[in-house]
C-alpha cells in the first residue's frame, strides 16, 4: 500500500472544502493536524472542524492529535467522524489510549517524535493500526526533513514484517519529491504531505507525482 495523505494544515482554511475536493481524485486519505498550544507551540483545529469536514467528504480522516491529554477528547473526535486518531507516545498511558480508541470504533495510530527511542515504543507497534514516525518536530508546517528517522523507520518495518503484523507505517514532516523516495525505501507506506501538495498550483498533480515517486523508489529497492 502506498498512499499520500495531504495535510490540510497547509491548505487555505477559508477554502478547506475546495482544497479537499481538489485532491480527492488522487487519494482517499486526508490528514488533520490537531495542536493544542501546549504539547506543541501552535494552536489549530478541533472536533467541530473535523465534523464540518466529515459532512463534505467520504475520505479517510486521519487525525493527528498533537495534544497533551488526548484521552479527554477521543470521544469528541469519534463523534465528529474521525476514522483514525494518532496520539503521541510521549504523553504516556499508551495501552489505555489504544483500548479507548478501539472501543470508540476508530483506527489506532501512535505517533513518535524524531528523538523517541525505538526500544521504548517498539512493544506497542504490533498493537496499533498505524505507527506515525515524525520526520520533523511537530508544531509547524514547512520544516525540513530529519533524515535520522529513517533508521527507526527501517527497524519498525523489519519488526512489523517479522511479526506478521498489519501495522501501517506513516511518515510526516518535510515530505517532498526530494525525500519521499528514501522514506519509501525505508518502509513507509503512508506519506503526509502539506506544503508539497497545497503549495502547488495543482494539488492533485502534486499528489500524483509524490505517489509515483514513492512507487518508483519502492520498485527500484526491490
Amino acid at each position: 500500500m502506498i498512499e499520500i495523505a495531504p495535510s490540510i494544515l497547509s491548505a487555505d482554511f477559508a477554502y478547506l472544502g475546495e482544497a479537499i475536493h481538489a485532491v480527492e481524485p488522487e487519494t482517499s486519505w486526508i490528514h488533520v493536524d490537531v495542536m493544542d498550544g501546549h504539547f506543541v507551540p501552535n494552536l489549530t483545529i478541533g472536533p467541530p472542524v473535523v465534523a464540518s469536514i466529515r459532512r463534505h467528504t467520504k475520505s479517510f480522516l486521519d487525525c493527528h492529535l498533537m495534544i497533551t491529554d488526548p484521552w479527554d477528547y477521543l470521544s469528541d473526535f469519534a463523534k465528529a467522524g474521525a476514522d483514525s486518531v494518532s496520539f503521541h507516545f510521549e504523553v504516556g498511558r499508551t495501552t489505555e489510549l489504544i483500548n479507548m480508541t478501539r472501543d470508540l470504533g476508530m483506527k489506532v495510530g501512535m505517533a513518535v517524535n524524531p528523538d523517541a527511542k525505538f526500544d521504548d515504543y517498539a512493544q506497542f507497534i504490533a498493537q496499533v493500526d498505524m505507527l506515525l514516525v515524525m520526520s520533523v518536530f511537530p508544531g509547524f508546517a514547512g520544516q525540513s526533513f530529519i533524515a535520522s528517522v529513517l533508521e527507526p523507520l527501517r527497524r519498525a518495518r523489519q519488526l512489523i514484517d517479522s511479526q506478521g503484523a498489519q501495522t501501517l507505517l506513516q511518515i510526516d514532516g518535510g515530505i517532498s519529491l526530494d525525500t519521499i523516495g528514501e522514506s519509501s525505501r525505508a518502509g513507509a507506506e503512508i506519506f503526509v504531505a502539506g506544503s508539497a501538495v497545497f503549495g502547488n498550483p495543482d494539488p492533485a498533480m502534486a499528489v500524483r507525482g509524490l505517489k509515483a515517486a514513492a512507487l518508483s523508489a519502492l520498485r527500484e529497492h526491490g
